[in-house]
């Protein structure tokens, strides 16, 4: 079983595979932030791995693309697998591939461990913008054996650099300056162990709409054998931020001091107005009374105020999600819109059942003293 979750200008798939029992991998999806994660270590490990990398990275990174401080990111996520190892969260030695990228207008920062990609498709074709921290990867870029040998290498599988492993572990970070209408893919090795670079391409270039793209990449490299869980993220990049200058006109006398006024009313008018524009479009899941709630809104107050509301109670129990979504679920996950979190919850959902867990069983019932 598959999860899915999107917008109209990025879509996320994961799917276990036709060859594994269990899903290691993970997708974030939280703009301007993805990710793809690719869990080590095997079942409870693995998977634990990629989902502490995860919020991890989503507490830890900024807001706006900064490669340097994304790479600072990715190293909370690090230090977060290894001590959660330590905690009896998940098995000693477990670790996880990142690459995860900020996105804003035509900037993207990229900060990458392990052999999960980006790839950056644009006029010229599909670029490979990350470097692959393996051992066959270490072969090819030294001439011992070329791209297509290293598919079936028996040592494709070892890698060199991963989050879990070594606390001073630093990951690959840089910039990229993209164009309107090109398209930013990150992915797990279970679909570029199954493709080729040509074969994504076609697939990227042949679907415009991202959620038709992810769905296509997962089942071409499903019917290519299907060998590991594939994870994909497609992100367009569909407008740039565009500023212009402000011009002033500068007034004279009290003329000038009656506009001033206005100006001044008039922003914190436009101010407050935007503020609840804002709080209203946007939205929060939070968990009361151990279920899962959705509220139109922002979490905490505002100048003393609460703008929030109530938009939907759900079925799902935040105590049979993983440890570290519950614990962010405590706080408040917030999310860009009501649509979001509804998808929000139908990404826990489907996760769930792929658990053989029912979403819908509630909590379990409370223990009771004997009279």
């Amino acid at each position: 079983m598959s999860a899915v979750s999107r917008k109209r200008w990025y879509a996320g798939l994961t799917d276990v595979g036709r060859v594994r029992t269990h899903n290691e991998d993970a997708v974030l999806l939280e703009p301007p932030l993805f990710a793809v994660a690719d869990g080590l270590g095997g079942h409870e490990a693995g998977e634990v791995a990629s989902s502490v990398a995860l919020g991890a990275l989503v507490e830890a990174a900024p807001r706006r693309p900064d490669a340097k401080a994304l790479g600072r990111a990715v190293r909370a996520a690090n230090r977060a697998v290894i001590s959660a190892a330590r905690e009896g969260l998940g098995r000693n030695g477990m670790g996880t591939t990142v690459t995860a990228a900020l996105v804003e207008g035509t900037r993207i920062a990229i900060a990458h461990v392990g052999d999960s990609r980006a790839y950056l498709l644009h006029g010229d074709g599909l670029e490979r913008l990350t470097e692959d921290h393996s051992l066959v990867a270490d072969m090819i870029r030294s001439g011992t054996i070329t791209e297509e040998q290293s598919r079936t290498h028996p040592n494709r599988s070892v890698i060199t650099r991963a989050l879990g492993t070594d606390p001073n572990m630093y990951p690959d970070t840089f910039e990229v300056e993209a164009g309107i209408g090109d398209r930013l893919l990150l992915c797990s090795d279970g679909l570029t162990g199954m493709l080729p670079d040509a074969r994504i391409e076609e697939i990227l270039d042949s679907y415009r709409d991202p959620e038709m793209a992810v769905r296509m990449l997962v089942d071409a490299a499903n019917e290519a054998g299907g060998h590991d869980n594939i994870s994909v993220a497609v992100v367009d990049i569909v407008t740039g931020q565009h500023r212009s200058p402000a011009t002033e006109r500068p007034g004279r006398g009290w003329l000038s001091a009656l506009v001033w006024v206005f100006a001044v009313v008039a922003v914190l008018g436009i101010a407050v107005w935007g503020t609840y524009r804002y709080a209203y479009d946007r939205a929060y899941l939070v968990t009361e009374d151990q279920y899962v709630v959705i509220y139109r809104g922002i979490p905490g107050d505002f100048a003393g105020l609460r703008l929030r509301w109530l938009e939907a109670e759900t079925t799902v129990t935040a105590s049979a999600l993983d440890p570290v979504t519950a614990q962010r679920l405590a706080t408040g996950v917030p999310v860009e819109s009501v649509d979001a979190a509804f998808e929000l919850i139908e990404l826990y959902r489907a996760h769930l059942e792929t658990q053989g867990v029912d979403p819908n069983a509630g909590p379990p019932p409370a223990e009771t003293g004997t009279p």
